[in-house]
């Protein structure tokens, strides 16, 4: 009886492995449309790929808001997704076009009640990086923070647990390893564009 116990709970974990793995193979190629790969040798951030515990993870949502947040991952997750596909620009000349799954950024905070005087949401991140987009880009756009590139959970390169996807505009705008946002009535400069990269990011400039 043991014995026969013991080879169920094993095919059960075996089955849940293999539920996992398939649920994380990479798409190629959506609509017709070929995929840039999810995994790539190279980092440009600014302290290298960051390891978040997503045990004690949440996202902090203040500012110019009625309601403070802070949100687990599952929290995050639990959230009505989208699925865009989109091209990703870097300041540097390289381009890759991936296939993004996660939430509006409306969603996230439609329990905050943003403030009428809100002009910039402000994207902080874990290793002390920020940018920010104007409040009416973010919903012009339907902008999103997504958690799955071609179908995979974001790693520590990619920006694991949430990056932001600021479609049309260059990727220092595009942060990674996000852990707050804060709504704010003014202009904000952020890491790059303390450094002199410009504050819109406009691909077509």
């Amino acid at each position: 009886m043991k014995t026969n116990i013991k080879i169920s709970c094993l095919c059960i974990l075996f089955l849940a492995f293999c539920i996992n793995a398939y649920s994380q193979i990479e798409i190629h190629e959506y609509q017709g449309e070929k995929l840039s790969p999810f995994d790539r040798g190279y980092d440009n951030s600014i302290k290298g790929p960051q390891k978040v515990d997503i045990t004690t993870y949440r996202l902090l949502v203040n500012g110019k808001v009625q309601k403070t947040l802070l949100l687990t991952y599952n929290e995050i997750l639990a959230l009505p997704s989208v699925t865009r596909a989109i091209t990703l620009n870097c300041i540097e000349g390289w381009s890759e076009h991936l296939l993004f799954k996660g939430v509006r950024i409306a969603d996230i905070v439609k329990s905050a009640s943003i403030n009428k005087d809100v002009q910039t949401v402000i994207f902080y991140a874990i290793d002390g990086y920020s940018s920010s987009l104007t409040y009416n880009y973010v919903l012009a756009n339907d902008i999103m923070l997504t958690y799955e590139i071609n179908g995979k959970k974001l790693d520590a390169e990619r920006g694991f647990p949430l990056q932001v996807v600021a479609e049309s505009k260059y990727g220092y705008k595009w942060v990674k390893w996000v852990t707050r946002i804060e709504f704010s009535d003014k202009p904000y400069e952020g890491y790059w564009e303390k450094r002199g990269y410009d504050n819109d990011a406009d691909i077509t400039k």
